[in-house]
């Protein structure tokens, strides 16, 4: 069944519904002038039959008469008899034919007209009068000066009973269009149906051409029921959701704004009062929307929006007590200001919070895709900003692997990148970072709402990446997480939503799988499963560990027990020996899935934490997926060093430059009073010491409130690409550093 209107919807009267209801009772008069046109049609049909009927009758008297004149004919006689009993036979299934015609129009088509849409137009009355009661309700409400209390009262008083009588009117008619909309379906098909039966039983000479209909009166005929029963169990839970919500709804309490995902990301919605900017100063009551860092509203729904504040980042806003009006707020940008009303305190409140936190998410969004950073930055850190922030000149995607187009090509060639993970809609645009996977825009806005901390949303298409990263999602990509997060669905015979399913279904999957893991294997069985079966995409989950020749002082690892027994380690565990060398980013992915933190500390290998592990191992990959989920770049172990410790000691130029990017320390010391510069000075790391002496100046000149150039920026992109591609050409090592 098609229901064109939403009971939630017409409850909070917005422009969608207004324009909803105004296309439905365009339809329905259509519909009704049709169903008139066919029962005139109709009648007229039925006259034509009878009187064709009885010239009929007629005729076959004329030839009766024709049998009976001079002498009898028995040959003649009995052809006669036999065509007229034929023809009487015809004449009567005729007779049938306009009888069953003239049933079914007056059972199903006027009853249609006259009952089915007697009921819809009593609805609508009812409520366009509900309409006009609230719209007179509300603009006295809003009238009503500060000082009147008393008037006040009465006039909140007058509203919540005009709004509690038109919510009742509105579900009213919403139930009669939705039961309309579902019945004339029926009734019509039921019609035709009907018309073509009785056509097969008065045609029998016509039986091979009506034949090939047979089949499809059988199955229309299967469907029509079928329809009919799902209709009324239907139309029964929808009288029973309308009851639930006029006992729920219809205290006359304002409608909440309301939350919906748009094309820009989440938005708020809702009518607010507007004062003009002119000289009349006169109110308006407005849709407001805000949307993709915007503050707008408009008329009507089809109506163009207009923009009240281009960029939430440059405007604030405030609550205005001396207004003249009640529950009013201004919204200042520099070039203009607009003062808003809403219809209570509570909204008012809603709203004043939901801009805050717009411009508060306007700023967090354009930080975290203009300059990553990683967990305990600070002053002494040094700071990376985006191109445009740092006056790059905006070069930093046509040097970053190719571009947006490359990087979006190469991250869904990847085996199972090409669907959505959640909802498999084919060819998304969008990725999370942190879990390794790419997402349609409707369940990247629903991984947006989830939190940082489970998902963090990235565009393949509009935003710049680091060569790290790209590798890093072809690394893991949807086959590999979902075998993790997705590993009891079919044990549990849960149904995963497709392309076409609705938001809330979406929503309460990606919940479940991310939020609450209700389809993770118990961590020691899904050891032993990988154990004995393979990892995907050919990688063992942890494999024996070589020996490392370390440089003097870096981490050293202690041995590890063997994989067998990893299903005994606890998810910490877990993720500290899969970071080891070589690391496994789908069995580090399970470990982060069951719950290990990602800054455990190996109390048995001198404090090292798992993102240590990875720099003892030189691996890039392994070193950026910690850091997207959360990893402290400037946690030290026992010794006080920190991961940028280690990468100087060891000589990863590579690293050392990703965790710089992500904001380490450069004045930590270490247990022997050395910092990462001393080290790359003792170790003789010429590629280091250049990156580190750059930080510094760099830090030194973000202290002094200068804006640099691009020299640094173009150096450590240089590094990146070098660091992801050609490893091997950040070994060079030089005992002369005088020059540098």
């Amino acid at each position: 069944m098609t229901v064109k209107l939403d009971f939630e919807e017409c409850l909070k009267d917005s422009p969608r519904f207004r324009a909803s209801i105004e296309l439905v009772e365009a339809e329905v008069s259509e519909l009704e002038t049709r169903l008139e046109k066919l029962l005139k049609l109709g009648n007229g049909l039925l006259e034509s039959g009878r009187h064709y009927l009885a010239s009929s009758r007629a005729f076959i008297i004329g030839i009766c008469d024709l049998a009976r004149l001079g002498p009898p004919e028995p040959m003649m006689a009995e052809c006669l008899d036999k065509f007229t009993e034929s023809l009487s036979h015809k004449l009567d299934s005729h007779s049938e034919l306009l009888d069953a015609t003239q049933h079914t129009l007056q059972q199903q088509i006027q009853t249609l007209v006259k009952e089915g849409l007697r009921g819809f137009r009593e609805a609508r009355r009812d409520f366009w009068r509900g309409a006009e009661n609230l719209e007179a309700a509300l603009t006295h409400n809003a009238e009503v000066p500060r000082r009147r209390i008393q008037e006040a009262e009465e006039a909140g008083v007058a509203l919540k009973t005009a709004r509690a009588g038109y919510r009742g009117r509105a579900l009213d008619y919403a139930l009669q269009i939705n039961v309309i909309e579902d019945k004339r379906k029926f009734d019509i098909m039921e019609f035709v149906l009907r018309l073509v039966e009785a056509q097969a039983m008065h045609f029998q000479q016509g039986h091979e051409e009506l034949s090939r209909l047979a089949q499809y009166r059988k199955e229309l005929g299967a469907q029509l029921h079928q329809l009919v029963l799902n209709s009324a169990r239907e139309k029964r839970d929808m009288e029973q959701r309308h009851v639930l919500l006029k006992q729920k709804e219809l205290g006359g309490e304002e409608p909440e704004p309301s939350l919906k995902e748009g094309p820009g990301g989440l938005v708020m919605e809702g009518h607010l009062f507007k004062r003009a900017s002119n000289a009349f100063k006169t109110w308006s009551r407005r849709w407001f929307t805000i949307q993709s860092n915007q503050l707008v509203y408009q008329k009507k729904y089809k109506d163009p929006v207009t923009v009240v504040v281009d960029d939430l980042r440059l405007c604030t806003v405030k609550l205005c007590p001396d207004s003249e009006r009640r529950f009013c707020f201004e919204v200042v940008s520099p070039s203009k200001s607009c003062l808003l009303q809403a219809d209570s305190e509570r909204l008012l409140q809603l709203w004043v919070s939901a801009v805050q936190s717009s411009i508060a998410t306007a700023f967090s969004q354009a930080l975290l895709d203009d300059s990553p950073r990683g967990p305990g930055q600070g002053s002494g850190h040094l700071v990376m900003g985006s191109a445009a922030t740092l006056g790059s000149g905006g070069t930093t995607r046509g040097r970053e692997a190719g571009g947006v187009g490359h990087v979006a090509a190469q991250v869904q060639s990847v085996d199972g990148n090409a669907q959505c993970c959640d909802c498999r809609e084919p060819a998304p645009e969008w990725a999370s970072i942190n879990l390794g996977v790419t997402l349609c825009i409707q369940c990247s806005g629903i991984h947006r709402s989830l939190g940082v901390h489970f998902s963090k949303v990235r565009s393949l298409t509009l935003d710049s990446w680091e060569p790290e990263l790209v590798k890093l999602m072809c690394e893991l990509g949807n086959v590999v997480i979902n075998q993790i997060y997705e590993a009891r669905v079919e044990a549990m015979a849960v149904k995963k939503p497709g392309p076409s399913c609705s938001r809330q279904e979406k929503e309460a999957w990606i919940h479940a799988k991310y939020v609450e893991k209700k389809f993770l294997t118990k961590l020691p069985e899904v050891r032993r499963r990988r154990g004995g079966r393979g990892p995907p995409r050919g990688q063992p989950p942890v494999p024996p560990k070589p020996s490392i020749k370390p440089q003097p002082g870096s981490f050293r690892s202690k041995p590890e027990p063997p994989s067998d027994d990893l299903g005994s380690l606890h998810p910490g565990a877990l993720l500290f020996r899969a970071a080891g060398h070589p690391p496994s980013l789908p069995t580090m992915a399970d470990a982060l899935a069951h719950g290990a933190d990602v800054n455990w500390v190996n109390a048995g290998q001198e404090n090292a934490t798992p993102l240590i592990q990875a720099t003892a191992a030189n691996s890039l990959l392994a070193c950026e997926f910690l850091l997207q989920n959360g990893a402290n770049v400037n946690q030290a172990d026992s010794h006080g060093r920190g991961p940028l410790h280690h990468a100087t000691i060891l000589g990863h130029t590579g690293l050392a430059c990703l965790f710089l990017k992500r904001g380490a320390d450069l004045g930590a010391r270490d247990s022997e009073g050395r910092d990462p510069l001393t080290i790359a000075m003792e170790t003789a790391n010429a590629d280091i010491v250049t990156l580190l002496r750059l930080a510094k100046m760099r830090e030194a000149e973000a202290a002094q409130g200068q804006a640099g150039d691009e020299t640094y920026l173009d150096i450590f992109r240089d590094f990146s690409l070098m660091a992801s591609d050609d490893p091997e050409k950040l070994s060079r090592r030089s005992h002369d550093l005088h020059t540098l």
